[in-house]
């Protein structure tokens, strides 16, 4: 059986705004582009807490939901929610790791977490997962340091530079601020 992938998110925090983007390229296996206009952004907790996920749809999704979950039980406590949610993990309450990745944020925090119970607290205010990860993140970066332009615009100009490079990302993006 075929395994499906989304790809490429990024995260800006700048000037006190908060941006996620997400290319919209679904790949199947290594070699078929299967939808190109997935939305893989998403914004929860009465529109104060974005996510963008990347890795196995199924897995992904599987993610999000259980991190949506402790977003309610923790009433929109976005550390104690990622940290809850490693702890699953931590405490073999999950079968099985996740192959994908979730880069959660409000307009405070923003935290990277994977589906093997990893939280990451990124430096600078940016970071980027999917397989064009470390291009927006390197592109994302140079344009935050020589750049006046805004969290939202470095984002999608991040994300466009990396579907120029990697094959798995398009530049069909969305795009989310708080």
């Amino acid at each position: 059986m075929s395994e499906f992938h989304s790809t490429t998110i990024c995260a800006v925090k700048k000037n006190g705004k908060t941006a996620i983007a997400g290319d919209g390229q679904v790949t199947l296996s290594e070699s078929v582009i299967f939808k190109s206009n997935a939305k893989k952004i998403k914004k929860l907790y009465d529109n104060k807490v974005i996510i963008g996920f990347a890795g196995s749809v199924s897995d992904a999704f599987t993610l999000c939901e259980k991190f949506e979950k402790m977003l309610q039980k923790y009433s929109g406590n976005l550390m104690r929610s990622c940290v809850e949610l490693a702890e699953l993990w931590r405490n073999d309450k999950v079968p099985r790791k996740l192959d994908a990745m979730m880069i959660v944020c409000n307009s405070e925090e923003m935290f990277i977490v994977s589906g093997s119970g990893d939280v990451i607290d990124p430096e600078e205010g940016i970071c980027a997962i999917g397989s064009g990860g470390n291009y927006a993140m390197a592109a994302a970066r140079a344009l935050a340091q020589n750049t006046d332009l805004s969290a939202k615009d470095i984002a999608v100009k991040a994300l466009k530079i990396a579907s120029e490079i990697c094959v798995y990302t398009n530049d069909n993006i969305t795009v989310e601020v708080l």
